[in-house]
């Protein structure tokens, strides 16, 4: 027992710099999609219908279905008729939380971005 008194014990604090620098460091995965800019006629906001193929459970059949969005466009650059990647970002308002990334077909037909 005299052996039990005598003995310390002292604690050292780890230091998690390792998982702070990784979670620093990672990128964040964000959702893109590829839709037609429906309406231009807010300011710095673009509504942009995103359609896709669904196949029917019952027959096979493959349907179309569409979402709209509405898009955050800093400098009102896309305009009606664009086709354009949007990419998730934090909540701008209360229903935009996509954020303009490229305009790649302009309405005119001119090819902006390959790829």
């Amino acid at each position: 027992m005299a052996e039990l008194k005598t003995k310390k014990t002292t604690k050292t604090a780890a230091k998690p710099a390792a998982t702070t620098q990784i979670a620093t460091e990672a990128k964040l995965h964000r959702r893109t999609m590829t839709g037609i800019v429906v309406s231009d006629k807010m300011m710095k906001t673009r509504v942009v219908k995103v359609e896709r193929q669904v196949r029917d459970a019952f027959y096979g059949k493959y349907i179309s279905k569409a979402n709209k969005f509405k898009v955050h466009d800093e400098k009102n650059l896309s305009k009606e008729g664009d086709l354009v990647t949007i990419v998730e970002s934090r909540p701008m308002s209360k229903e935009k939380r996509w954020a303009l990334q490229n305009i790649v077909r302009s309405a005119s037909g001119a090819v902006l971005v390959k790829g």
